[in-house]
């Protein structure tokens, strides 16, 4: 998998984000199904969701449908750059995860030719974490991007020094 452009520290990925979306997104959790967020998901209109963590735009509703499964579901990425998917043999199961390729966060996984997605065009189903999710309504304002984190800043100013031949000094 490709380095994330977006890298904070694990403390500064808990003071941007709930305790809930830092477990979800951070440490490859599951949020429960059929909660208050797949209860408001099911409610939204026309709309574009966005990377929780890092504001990048991962769905449309264009490509949402209700798969019955407790969780948001889309046939398809909006914007297919932004989601990187890898083999997940986690608790004892084969699946695909999902995540954000921008910053890493764990989105949820995608199951292909199961019957919740055999009547969507792709025969795919992104069966994504709301807690990952940040929507924004047709015609209101995308969220900023995150900037490079700390860390990832810190890395840059080092491989410049290293380049322009400055010793650099770790405390």
């Amino acid at each position: 998998m490709p380095k994330p452009e977006v890298t904070l520290t694990e403390e500064e990925w808990k003071k941007r984000l709930t305790d809930e979306q830092y477990r979800v997104t951070r440490k490859a959790g599951t949020e429960r199904p059929f909660g208050a967020i797949y209860e408001e998901f099911e409610k939204q209109g026309e709309g574009t969701y966005y990377c929780v963590c890092c504001g990048v735009e991962l769905f449309t509703s264009k490509e949402k449908f209700h798969s019955g499964c407790g969780w948001p579901s889309f046939y398809d990425a909006s914007t297919a750059k932004n989601v990187l998917e890898r083999p997940d043999h986690s608790h004892g199961m084969m699946r695909v995860e999902t995540l954000c390729k921008r910053c890493g966060a764990h989105l949820g996984h995608v199951f292909e030719g199961e019957s919740l997605s055999a009547h969507t065009p792709t025969k795919r189903r992104f069966c994504i974490n709301g807690v990952a999710l940040h929507y924004v309504p047709k015609g209101g304002e995308a969220p900023k991007l995150l900037e490079l984190g700390t860390a990832a800043v810190e890395k840059k100013k080092e491989e410049v020094a290293r380049e322009a031949g400055v010793e650099v000094k770790k405390p």
